[in-house]
């Protein structure tokens, strides 16, 4: 017993406990572990309440459409993490474009962003890391791992630009899933 509370109070013990506390928090914070257990389910419907109404036609003009327009599409396919759902990319009645994941359902994880990218999505652990490599434009935070939701589109963003979708996990460079954008 006498040997413990001498090691207990010795500089090198304290200096180690220190580190482990030290190193279990800095994990803890950095890898978010129990984002694994916990689901965030987003269900949000296509903005059309905030769509202007349809303009009257000038004569020789199109008559702006009443309802969302898919401007492209795409399926999430799995990569760092089993993901699936599909992608939209519509153009509401007002003129705004918005991307829409449909039936998410991915891992939850730290800090998970929503990107348009120029790359090609590959399928498996070749596709992990490849779409920082280029041109990217963030959306935002992944609202949730679950469920339907909407990102509004840069009103200057050229579509043509990019060819994909990624769930990407800004804190360790890696896409959790991703879709190839087809035109509509």
């Amino acid at each position: 017993m006498e040997r413990v509370r001498k090691a207990f109070g010795r500089p090198w013990f304290i200096t180690v406990l220190l580190f482990g506390v030290v190193a279990v928090g800095a994990g803890l914070f950095w890898f978010q572990p129990w984002k694994l257990w916990v689901d965030e389910t987003v269900r949000e419907q296509i903005p059309l309440a905030a769509s202007a109404p349809p303009s009257t036609p000038v004569a020789g003009e199109t008559p702006a459409p009443s309802k969302p327009q898919d401007l492209a599409k795409g399926k999430l396919v799995s990569h760092e993490h089993e993901t699936s759902g599909s992608v939209r990319v519509l153009r509401l009645p007002d003129g705004t474009r918005i991307l829409r994941l449909m039936d998410l359902d991915t891992s939850n994880g730290p800090d998970l962003r929503v990107w348009l990218t120029d790359a090609e999505v590959k399928p498996g652990k070749d596709g992990w890391r490849v779409f920082d490599d280029g041109r990217h434009v963030s959306l935002g935070k992944l609202k949730g791992n679950k469920g339907d939701q909407n990102y509004t589109l840069p009103a200057d963003l050229d579509l043509d630009r990019y060819r994909s979708v990624t769930i990407w996990c800004d804190r360790f460079d890696v896409s959790f899933g991703a879709a190839e954008l087809a035109r509509v």
